[in-house]
């Protein structure tokens, strides 16, 4: 069977096709079809149920326009083999905040899209989710676009220094030389966001501050955007030590893969033990992440795919 797509113009055609045809190599090689460029159509061959896929994939990814990137088209792939209705048009609408070169932050999945859509609708959101998915960078841009609209004072951004294998002691310096190689994902995203000089203006005046979690205690945060990161190295206790500093017009976001718990064998979880305590309670947001929204290399869902099947069959 054939099926032929025209596409509105050389620019839209040059786009779709991607540099030396690549992004028609993958589409061809996800359906086992043939995509033959003529001009402004697109001839599709193949089994009926494979074309049909194929040319939503196509449809769907000449509505991005000129930024389309090679993760939306294996994510559009992946919207057509599960049969979503969800469009990269769509997805592409919802920006977030720009960052310092004018680059538009937006979810890149529906997954993306719900947790943003969690953040937006409670005080406490719990985004749990597997490396990749975006959950700190995404909590660090809606963050970021609460203080440009004035509805926070600060962003407070934390993270709990779990020796991972590695020593605290042994490191050299004093005590923040030591722990800001556990902070310094968050310093990477508030680079890329606000941009070093920016960043640095705001940390001067106490706009923003990057800190260990231990540092938060005994503290009570006010007109503040709150973000917790690596949270499944918290302890239960650490975990209530922090949900309990939010103070008057504060919001918090905690994110965390709870697959990667590196807290001594034995010691439980805060993460995944508060999903026990806090589920159904009015304000608080849970929102979960999977492979399917991960925005690295494609092999990074295979990954993790891999290790969640070895795991399953370990246990």
């Amino acid at each position: 069977m054939s099926q032929i797509l025209r596409l509105q113009d050389n620019e839209q055609a040059q786009v779709v096709s991607g540099k030396r045809d690549e992004n028609l190599r993958l589409v061809e090689a996800a359906f086992n079809v043939k995509i033959v460029p003529r001009g402004l159509e697109l001839l599709i061959s193949g089994g009926e149920e494979a074309v049909a896929k194929t040319k939503r994939v196509l449809e769907n990814i000449a509505s991005v326009g000129p930024n389309l990137t090679s993760h939306d088209v294996y994510y559009a792939i992946q919207l057509s083999e599960n049969g979503e209705s969800t469009t990269l048009h769509e997805l592409s609408s919802g920006v977030v905040v720009s960052t310092h070169r004018g680059q538009q932050i937006r979810p890149k999945t529906s997954g993306q899209r719900r947790y943003i859509e969690t953040i937006k609708e409670n005080d406490i959101v719990f985004g749990i989710g597997p490396a990749g998915t975006g959950k700190t960078y995404l909590a660090m841009a809606m963050a970021i676009a609460s203080l440009k609209k004035k509805e926070v004072e600060r962003i407070i951004l934390t993270r709990p220094a779990v020796e991972a294998g590695e020593h605290l002691g042994f490191l050299p310096g004093d005590l923040q030389d030591k722990v800001d190689p556990y902070l310094r994902p968050l310093y990477d995203a508030l680079y890329d966001i606000l941009g070093q000089e920016t960043y640095v203006k705001y940390q001067e005046r106490g706009i923003i501050e990057v800190a260990p979690l231990a540092y938060m205690r005994g503290r009570t945060l006010d007109d503040c955007f709150i973000i917790l990161d690596e949270a499944q190295n918290c302890t239960p206790e650490q975990m209530k030590m922090f949900l309990t500093r939010l103070g008057f017009g504060s919001q918090a976001v905690v994110t965390g893969d709870i697959t990667q718990v590196d807290l001594p064998r034995g010691k439980v979880s805060g993460l995944i033990k508060i999903q026990e305590i806090l589920t159904g309670v009015e304000g608080i947001g849970f929102c979960y992440l999977h492979e399917s929204d991960v925005v690295r290399h494609p092999l990074v869902q295979r990954i993790i795919q891999a290790y969640e099947t070895y795991e399953k069959s370990q246990s």
